[in-house]
């Protein structure tokens, strides 16, 4: 499935002020590049109902970003910055235990007590899954979701440079984020208003959702220039019924389905490998990639060398997604989460 792509074929030079720093003045306002056909268009992202046909099924993704972000101290004094990525249990006899990433000068040892910003505690417990995982388990001393509403920050990615805001809270959320859980948001989904999402309902193109709690791996760099060889991170998704069977109605009746950024095309066909339900999945999308769910594909641009950039090229083929890249970046289109969006059609090479 990984062919003979090595890691530096995904790499790209990216001017650093093409990096969005803050989102659009208006949801739909950005800018989309039509990259359907071979020559690529340069439109608004409030042409894409028009591009779309009735009878098409948009697949949103419905997670809901939460301030994941919480700050504090070790006993010693030293500050510690914790992001929650998974919450394992409400309540247990250790208390409300998290799977959690940690950046401190020197790490605490299990049985440490936290005392974290906004007068709460974390107890390091161990590792996340096991004692080799890669996250720590702690156990707070309240309910995790209630802590981080009220203490937390909101977890920009590290190429954003400032400190979350008011304007960060309200923008790097979708308007129709449901489930919470994620710790960066589906960002395909970001330009959607709901004035383009009664456009499209008036058009007659459907809408199905499906929940993948995006995590901080996303962000993990790939390191192994044999890609075959890069261990991929877990997240948990689910693909309900309801649109397991809107997606069965589309095809049957002649429509596409169109993903609402890579997370949705991760949870869509990671349900079609594997069953749906909620479970976990590391799904790993290369060139050469067998799609069985998704058409088309509306996603932002990605992270040179990322997996994201392989997924996006395994969908519409690697020469394209380059020239699309070369496009974009000559014409300043903007970059990675706040920034602009791409439509793409599945290659049929």
């Amino acid at each position: 499935m990984h062919t003979s792509f090595k890691l530096s074929d995904f790499d790209f030079t990216l001017p650093d002020d093409l990096i969005a720093q803050h989102p659009a003045a208006e949801r739909s306002a950005s800018r989309l590049l039509d990259g359907r056909a071979a020559t690529p268009v340069d439109r608004r992202f409030t042409e894409l109902p028009e591009l779309l046909q009735p009878g098409d099924l948009l697949v949103l993704n419905d997670t809901k970003v939460v301030k994941a972000r919480l700050f504090g101290q070790k006993s010693s004094g030293g500050r510690l910055e914790l992001l929650i990525e998974r919450v394992l249990s409400p309540t247990s006899e250790a208390g409300h235990e998290v799977a959690a990433h940690m950046k401190v000068s020197k790490k605490p040892l299990p049985g440490a007590v936290m005392q974290m910003d906004g007068g709460f505690t974390a107890t390091l417990l161990g590792r996340w899954p096991n004692k080799d995982g890669p996250l720590y388990h702690f156990a707070l001393s309240s309910d995790p979701y209630a802590l981080m509403e009220s203490h937390g920050h909101v977890p920009l990615p590290p190429y954003i440079t400032h400190s979350d805001s008011l304007e960060d809270e309200r923008r790097y959320q979708t308007v129709f984020a449901k489930n919470p859980g994620a710790v960066a948001a589906p960002t395909a989904a970001l330009h959607f208003d709901e004035a383009v999402l009664a456009r499209m309902q008036a058009r007659g193109i459907r809408r199905a959702s499906v929940t993948l709690h995006v995590g901080a791996g996303t962000f993990q760099p790939v390191k192994a220039e044999n890609i075959a060889d890069h261990v991929m991170h877990f997240e948990r998704f689910e693909v309900p019924e309801a649109t397991l069977q809107a997606i069965r109605n589309c095809k049957a009746s002649g429509g596409r389905v169109v993903a609402i950024g890579t997370t949705s095309v991760r949870a869509l066909e990671s349900a079609a490998k594997f069953g749906p339900g909620c479970k976990d999945t590391n799904i790993f999308i290369t060139p050469g990639f067998e799609f069985e769910v998704v058409d088309l594909l509306l996603t932002n641009f990605h992270l040179p060398k990322s997996t994201l950039m392989m997924l996006v090229s395994a969908f519409a083929g690697y020469e394209h997604i380059m020239a699309l890249y070369q496009h974009a970046i000559a014409q300043r289109y903007r970059f990675f989460s706040y920034g602009d969006a791409m439509l793409l059609q599945k290659t049929t090479a």
